[in-house]
C-alpha cells in the first residue's frame, strides 16, 4: 500500500493538470463507496440538528448564544438608539429580546424541516467534501437547501411572531419611534430578516458539530461516522 501512494504522488508530480483529479481519484477510500461517505457526512449533519440546533429551541437558545444571538439590522439601530434617548432603554431591550425568542419558538417547529434537508441532500462528490474545509458538509448542504428552507422556514417564523407576542412588541416600537419629531420613519420586514438571521444561526451549530467530529474521534458516535471520518484523518 505504501508503494502505492508513494507510486501516485510521483505520477502526480508530473502529470499535467487535467490528469489531476484521475490520479486523486485512485487514492484509497479505506474499503468505502461514495456512498457510505455520502451516508457519513449526513449522519454528521443529523447530528449536528440533534445535539447544537436543539439548544437553539430552548429559552435563551438564541438570544444568550453570542454565536447566533439575533441583533438588529442597520436601518433599526436607529430605533433603538431613539427609543433609549428618550428614556425607553427598556422597551429597546425587549424588542432584541422577542426577536430572538420568535427564532427559538420556530427552530423548535421547524426542525423536521432540517431533517429532511438533511435526508434529501445528494452528495456528487462525497469523497472531496469530507477531505475538505472543517466545514465543507454544512456548507455544501447550505449551498443546495438555503433556498427551499428560507421558504418553508418563513411561514413558520410568521407564526412565531404572533405567538410570542413580537409582531405587537414591535408594532408599538415602530409606532413610538416614527412618533419622535424629526427622525426618519422605518418600516421594518422583520419576518424576512429574522428567517435569515435564524437559518444563519443553524448552519452555524451544524457546523460546530460537524468540526468537532472533524477534530474529535470521541464524537464520532457511530461505527460509519468512525470509518468514513477516519479517512480525513489519514488524508
Amino acid at each position: 500500500m505504501i508503494k502505492r501512494i508513494i507510486v501516485l504522488v510521483i505520477a502526480i508530480q508530473f502529470a499535467g493538470c487535467a490528469e489531476l483529479q484521475k490520479i486523486a481519484s485512485q487514492l484509497p477510500n479505506g474499503g468505502l463507496t461514495q456512498a457510505q461517505i455520502g451516508n457519513g457526512l449526513r449522519q454528521a449533519l443529523d447530528q449536528g440538528i440533534s445535539n447544537q440546533v436543539t439548544k437553539l429551541t430552548a429559552t435563551d437558545g438564541f438570544y444568550r448564544n453570542e454565536l447566533v444571538k439575533i441583533l438588529l439590522p442597520e436601518e433599526l439601530q436607529a430605533v433603538d438608539k431613539g427609543l433609549r434617548q428618550i428614556g425607553l432603554g427598556n422597551l429597546a431591550d425587549e424588542g432584541i429580546k422577542v426577536l430572538n425568542r420568535a427564532a427559538e419558538d420556530a427552530v423548535k417547529t421547524a426542525t423536521p424541516i432540517f431533517v429532511n434537508a438533511v435526508k434529501e441532500i445528494t452528495f456528487n462528490d462525497a469523497k472531496n467534501i469530507l477531505l475538505g474545509e472543517q466545514n465543507a458538509a454544512t456548507s455544501y448542504l447550505q449551498s443546495k437547501t438555503n433556498q427551499s428552507l428560507y421558504n418553508s422556514f418563513s411561514p413558520v417564523i410568521n407564526d412565531s411572531f404572533a405567538k410570542v407576542g413580537a409582531d405587537k412588541i414591535w408594532s408599538n416600537l415602530i409606532t413610538r419611534y416614527n412618533s419622535i419629531p424629526f427622525v426618519k420613519s422605518v418600516n421594518p420586514d422583520l419576518t424576512a430578516y429574522v428567517t435569515e438571521q435564524a437559518l444563519k444561526g443553524v448552519f452555524t451549530m451544524i457546523e460546530v458539530e460537524e468540526k468537532g467530529i472533524r477534530e474529535k474521534v470521541g464524537l464520532r458516535s457511530t461505527a460509519l461516522l468512525k470509518q468514513v471520518f477516519a479517512l480525513q484523518d489519514n488524508k
